[in-house]
């Protein structure tokens, strides 16, 4: 009996096999990718007349932020200018943002809901670093 395929025709069979075989291991595979989306870094921060707990923070750039502003009393905002960050939080209530900085160094973050006469006195500190 003669040979079903010449030995060109085995040799494509084999390498189609052999790609089926590939393709089918890497879409069933998880695939890490250098620079892959990070997890998101969860910031919590509580406003009151007239102070933000923490004073600081520090997060990395590149790398997404989840801003929550927690207010104790009044309307509050925390505002962070060079960044294009803005987030308000009603009276006893609470603001979330997402972002992600940039660009390193320090930001001085202030109210930007008046809150009354301390008003000007409420700032944060946000440190970003590679």
């Amino acid at each position: 009996m003669p040979p079903l395929f010449s030995a060109g025709e085995h040799m494509k069979i084999v390498v189609a096999a052999f790609a089926v075989i590939v393709f089918v291991a890497i879409g069933s595979a998880p695939l890490h990718f250098v620079g892959a989306q990070t997890e998101t870094q969860r910031v919590e921060v509580t406003a009151k007349r007239f102070a933000y707990e923490p004073e600081t923070i520090t997060v990395k750039k590149g790398e997404p932020v989840d801003l929550v502003l927690k207010s104790l009393d009044v309307s509050h905002g925390l505002k962070f200018s060079e960044l294009g960050v803005d987030v308000k939080a009603g009276k006893n209530k609470t603001g979330e943002v997402e972002f992600t900085p940039q660009k390193t160094g320090d930001f001085v973050g202030h109210c930007s809901v008046f809150c009354g006469a301390g008003h000007g006195s409420m700032h944060l500190t946000l440190h970003v670093v590679e």
